[in-house]
């Protein structure tokens, strides 16, 4: 049965072929919005619309918006900057070529992306931006400088953005989700020495003892995306299994 909630709305969300953005992406449509997904290999199932760019392209990212809003009835209402990339290792690590290429597609292609989008937002009565942050953005990581780095800008550019925008009842708020299992995790444990160790220790890190689900975050932007949160903007919402706000005492061994 669906959910009235989205009806009328149409949304695009980058990254929208896999992981995080796969599953907002089908829960938005679940709800009743139009949904398209922005993605360098846009093979998305219907009803969804799969759009080629890649963020890093300003002339490639404003083609897609529109071509977005054009299958999707003429009109934008929600924004999901999901586009991203990882990186690993200490601040020694990686070398300013690599420095600038996560940043250029985790932050600047959220500036790519909202910009194109902004005038289409602008039209609507129930805008909204929500972008993917992370847990690395307000706890500190062991080998993971970099990418923290990017999600720490993608924080503090959500509040600014939020504060620039609600003149224009345009609402831009942020989800952390904390360690996902996502394809990028299956990658990185694929990688490891010993992937069962490594994906104990993953998940030994947050206190409910497990990886966030792609549907519980794609749970938490819904919300957000919500023009029944419309009170709701230049915030951040964890969906990391405690992993921020706690500090448990060790469990007895």
């Amino acid at each position: 049965m669906t959910d009235p909630e989205f009806s009328g709305l149409s949304a695009l969300v980058t990254g929208g072929a896999s992981g995080i953005g796969l599953a907002t992406a089908r829960l938005l449509a679940a709800r009743g919005a139009r949904v398209a997904c922005l993605d360098l290999t846009p093979d998305v199932p219907g009803p969804l619309v799969g759009v080629r760019a890649d963020v890093t392209d300003d002339a490639a990212v404003r083609a897609a918006v529109a071509t977005a809003a054009a299958a999707l009835g003429g009109r934008l209402d929600i924004l999901v900057n999901n586009a991203g990339i990882g990186a690993q290792g200490g601040i020694e690590d990686n070398p300013d070529e690599e420095w600038h290429r996560v940043f250029d597609v985790n932050v600047v292609g959220m500036v790519r992306t909202t910009r194109a989008a902004l005038p289409h937002l602008r039209r609507s009565p129930s805008a909204a931006v929500v972008n993917t942050c992370s847990v690395a953005a307000t706890a500190g990581l062991p080998q993971r400088a970099l990418y923290s780095a990017t999600k720490g800008a993608v924080l503090a550019l959500t509040r600014a953005a939020a504060a620039d925008l609600v003149g224009d009842g345009i609402r831009v708020t942020c989800v952390n989700p904390g360690t996902a299992d996502t394809p990028w995790i299956g990658r990185l444990l694929d990688a490891a020495d010993d992937p069962v160790a490594e994906r104990a220790a993953l998940e030994a890190r947050q206190p409910t003892g497990r990886l966030v689900t792609a549907d519980e975050v794609a749970g938490a932007v819904a919300y957000l995306a919500s023009p029944r949160s419309a009170a709701t903007t230049g915030t951040d919402l964890a969906v990391d299994g405690g992993m921020q706000g706690l500090r448990l005492r060790p469990r007895p061994s």
